[in-house]
């Protein structure tokens, strides 16, 4: 009797033995999810919006960024950073959390952080508060000489100006060229899209990184603005005035 007794002891301790792994996977598993957070990132110009700015230590957040702008965006935080979304694209970023403090968070693209596309979020901390910017666009105006003429293409150019955009400038190869037909050959050297826009004249394409085109037109003595037709690039300079002689 004595050794049913024994028998049946070790079999239940055998029994706990065994289930006791299952019991803390279980209780792992459910602690892990609880950790994982989704915060939704609107980006527009120039600032984010989160729909949470705080979490504690350990938390892993998936961040959905939307970018809601009219230009192009991303997003970086900490050590992690998302491509460049288009207006209207979205993506995830996953970030691990597992040290305490304010945390930065901007959008990379140069000037955007600047005028607004930054700020701090909290890991086991209250975040300090989000300041924006106000961003004033402003638009050149044209003026021409004397001679008022209707510009028109052509197809035999007297001059060329190669003319690349970066942000968030021009360099153009010549800043006056005699009146006649001037040829453009324009090239996006930047990150994000840009255009080149004669003002009152042509509106060039708005070509994405590494596009290029070329167009002629018949230009008279006077001077012509020019601007980058994407919105607030005329506001961080990207604009200046041709000199026609």
């Amino acid at each position: 009797m004595q050794r049913v007794r024994i028998a049946l002891a070790l079999l239940v301790v055998g029994a706990v033995g065994v289930a006791a792994p299952f019991a803390i996977a279980a209780i792992s598993a459910g602690s892990s999810s609880s950790k994982i957070v989704t915060i939704k990132v609107t980006a527009t110009e120039f600032k984010f919006v989160m729909s949470k700015r705080s979490v504690p230590k350990g938390t892993t957040v998936i961040f959905k960024v939307t970018n809601k702008g009219k230009i192009e965006h991303d997003f970086k935080i900490g050590t992690k950073k998302t491509k460049l979304l288009k207006p209207g694209q979205s993506t995830t970023l996953k970030v691990v959390f597992s040290k305490k403090g304010n945390i930065a968070y901007l959008c990379t693209v140069k000037g955007h952080a600047a005028v607004g596309m930054k700020g701090k979020f909290g890991v086991g901390v209250t975040p300090p508060k989000v300041t924006t910017t106000q961003v004033t666009t402003t638009t050149a105006t044209t003026t021409t000489g004397t001679t008022t003429t209707t510009p028109v293409t052509c197809t035999s150019p007297t001059s060329t100006i190669n003319v690349s955009m970066t942000e968030y400038k021009f360099t153009l190869s010549q800043s006056s060229v005699p009146a006649g037909c001037i040829q453009f050959t324009i090239k996006n050297d930047g990150q994000v899209q840009h255009n080149f826009s004669l003002i009152g004249v042509k509106a060039g394409t708005i070509m994405a990184p590494g596009g290029t085109e070329t167009w002629a037109v018949q230009l008279a003595q006077g001077s012509k603005n020019y601007t980058c037709d994407v919105p607030f690039h005329d506001s961080f300079g990207m604009n200046g005035t041709l000199t026609i002689t």
